[in-house]
C-alpha cells in the first residue's frame, strides 16, 4: 500500500474512532434510534432559523458503517460556519451493534430518513431540504425521494461518493480498514450490503424508469481513486437536472479515496457548498 494511503486510513481511523467517543451521545433508545444526537459543533440545533441567503436546513446522510456524528466531523461544521442550518441522522441500526450503522434494509432506512426530514422541516419552517449524503448515504436518499414522496420536501441531493449503480461485496469489505472493530459484522446478517451489491434486487428497482426524480437537482461528486464502488463513474447519474464531476478534475493532484472524500476532503466540501448555492458557486480548486 502506498504511505500516503497508510496514513490516510489512519487519520480517518483516528477521527471516527475520536467522534465516536467524544461527540456520540452516551445512551440511545429505539425510540431516539432514526433522530440525531445532542447538538455538537453547531449542528442538528433545533432553534436554529434558515436565513434568506441558506432558506433551506442540510440534511446529512452518513455511509454504511458510518454514524450521525463521525462522519461530518469537517463537513457539517464548515457548512454551520457558512451560515446552514445543518442536521444529521442514524439510521440503518442493527440490535446490539452500537455506533456502526447504515446496516439494515436500505428501504427501512429510506423511511428513517422520510421521518427526519419532517422533523427538521417541522422545527425549521422550511418547505424543503437539501440532502448530502456520503457513499450509502448518497444513494440510499434516491429511494425516499422516488417511492416516499421525497421529491415534494426535497430541492437538491448531492452524493459523495455514492454506489448509484451498486458495488461488490468485495468493494464493500475495503471499508474494513477505516472502522477498527467490525470484521465480525461481514458474519451476521446485514441487509444493505446484499442491497448494495450491483444487481441487486434493490437497485434494479431503484434504477428502473430512470435516475432521476423530476423537480430535484442531483449533483454527484466521485474520485477516480474510489477503491470501494468501482469503476467509479458508475457513481454516476442519467438525468436532467444532473451534475457529474470528478474531484480531480477540479483539483488534479486530489489523492481522495472513497472515504476521504466524505469526511476531510476540502475540495469536495467546498464543491458541496457550491451544489447547494449555485447561484453564488466560486471554482473549487486544490486550494480551496
Amino acid at each position: 500500500m502506498l504511505p500516503w494511503r497508510r496514513a490516510l486510513r489512519a487519520l480517518a481511523a483516528a477521527l471516527l474512532v475520536t467522534g465516536a467517543v467524544t461527540l456520540t451521545p452516551a445512551t440511545a433508545t429505539a425510540d431516539t434510534a432514526s433522530t440525531a444526537p445532542a447538538t455538537s459543533r453547531g449542528w442538528n440545533d433545533y432553534d436554529c432559523e434558515p436565513s434568506a441567503a441558506h432558506p433551506r436546513p442540510v440534511v446529512l446522510v452518513h455511509g454504511t458503517f458510518g454514524n450521525s456524528v463521525d462522519n461530518w466531523l469537517v463537513l457539517a461544521p464548515y457548512l454551520v460556519k457558512r451560515g446552514y442550518c445543518v442536521y444529521s441522522l442514524d439510521y440503518g441500526q442493527l440490535p446490539g451493534v452500537p455506533f456502526f450503522n447504515g446496516l439494515g434494509p436500505i428501504d427501512k432506512s429510506a423511511q428513517q430518513l422520510d421521518v427526519f426530514v419532517d422533523k427538521v422541516l417541522a422545527a425549521t419552517g422550511a418547505k424543503k431540504a437539501d440532502l448530502v449524503g456520503h457513499s450509502q448515504g448518497g444513494m440510499m436518499p434516491r429511494h425516499y425521494l422516488k417511492f416516499l414522496g421525497g421529491a415534494a420536501k426535497v430541492n437538491a441531493l448531492v452524493g459523495l461518493a455514492p454506489d448509484n449503480h451498486g458495488t461488490t461485496l468485495l468493494g464493500l469489505t475495503k471499508l474494513l480498514p477505516y472502522f477498527p472493530g467490525i470484521e465480525d459484522l461481514l458474519t451476521t446478517k446485514t441487509p444493505s450490503l446484499a442491497d448494495q451489491v450491483a444487481g441487486s434486487p434493490f437497485l434494479t428497482r431503484l434504477n428502473e424508469g430512470g435516475d432521476t426524480v423530476p423537480g430535484v437537482r442531483y449533483t454527484v461528486i466521485a474520485t477516480k481513486y474510489d477503491e470501494v464502488v468501482t469503476p467509479y463513474r458508475t457513481q454516476f447519474l442519467n438525468g436532467p437536472d444532473v451534475r457529474n464531476v470528478t474531484l480531480q478534475d477540479l483539483c488534479p493532484v486530489a489523492l481522495s479515496e472513497h472515504v476521504a472524500i466524505g469526511i476531510l476532503d476540502r475540495v469536495a466540501h467546498h464543491e458541496v457548498a457550491n451544489a447547494l448555492d449555485p447561484a453564488h458557486a466560486t471554482p473549487s480548486t486544490c486550494l480551496s
